[in-house]
């Protein structure tokens, strides 16, 4: 996410240094240095200002800058840029509570042993502890968590800004978002989703005046348990609910693949009483869910058999 030029960088400088003074501040090359700012600029973290031949460095308002640097100022003998390369602000993304390495590595769908090396780095340092099996923060160190989330949130943003001028993240975890926008996006790593998707499975629907994308480099297309899930953080009524329910009843969908994406997106209950819909031709209440009569009136108008 960032790397340790650009941790130090960011913990160092002060509004208006050049960087000729941030350079020499932490023992870098200006050339060096100008490509880390860089970087930093294009994220939205630091912005220059031109002072005759100098370029002036200045941090920017981003709520992530802001929870860095007072962490750095109040704990100056902890080397953070050191602390937070490689997979640890992933790991402190998802330590949001207590949790055990084996919790934390199904979330982030790392290694056990990533995830447990760099706990060890931060508990030999005494920022987390351990009880029962289970890390967390020691003191005031959750900031680190909230520098992680915020610092993520940003990034996602900026992402998003960059191919749509107009856009709201509806769900993010570290590496993927899920996003409203008014316009299309044509760029990689971001996949159309929602109601426009559904063409893809034999099912149209009324669209409506947005759209919807998921961000994730890991992904090559949105497939049917991806897609119901995204439907239903869209709009969790009983109308994208019983598009949902048309999906499962049209296609094959992958039983542990949907299982698996409805713990990610913390959807669990809400697909649960889908399946159990389905499986019990309607015999479940719930006011979000048709009667099955409807149901079925409604499936066969997309010549679905049930």
């Amino acid at each position: 996410m960032l790397r340790r030029i650009e941790l130090e960088a960011l913990a160092t400088v002060d509004r208006g240094d050049t960087i000729s003074e941030l350079a020499t501040k932490l023992d870098h090359s200006e050339s060096y240095l100008s490509r880390a700012v860089a970087d930093l600029v294009e994220k939205g973290l630091v912005y220059t200002e031109r002072d005759g031949r100098r370029k002036r460095v200045v941090p920017s308002d981003a709520r992530a800058v802001e929870l860095y640097q007072d962490l750095v100022r109040q704990h100056s003998h902890i080397d953070f840029p050191e602390l937070l390369t490689g997979k640890a602000l992933e790991v402190l993304y998802y330590l949001d509570q207590p949790r055990t390495v084996s919790e934390i590595a199904d979330r982030s769908d790392n290694y056990r042993n990533t995830v447990n090396r760099v706990l060890k780095r931060f508990r030999d340092r005494g920022l987390v502890g351990t009880a029962d099996g289970h890390y967390e923060f020691n003191a005031d160190f959750d900031r680190l968590h909230k520098f992680a989330r915020e610092l993520t949130h940003h990034l996602h943003r900026q992402r998003l800004k960059a191919v749509a001028s107009k856009g709201t993240i509806l769900w993010e975890d570290y590496d993927e978002f899920l996003a409203q926008t008014e316009t299309e996006i044509d760029a990689d790593g971001f996949h159309e989703t929602g109601l426009p998707r559904f063409v893809a499975f034999d099912l149209q629907f009324l669209l409506t005046g947005h759209r919807y994308y998921v961000y994730s480099k890991e992904l090559d297309a949105v497939s049917p348990a991806e897609l119901c899930c995204h439907t239903l953080l869209i709009d969790n009524g009983s109308r994208y609910r019983s598009y949902c329910l048309l999906l499962l009843s049209h296609v094959d969908v992958d039983g542990n693949d949907l299982q698996t994406r409805s713990a990610k997106y913390d959807l669990e209950d809400e697909i649960n009483a889908l399946l159990r819909y389905l499986e019990t031709y309607g015999e479940i209440q719930d006011d979000r869910l048709p009667e099955w009569d409807e149901f079925q009136k409604l499936a066969a108008e997309y010549e679905i058999d049930l």
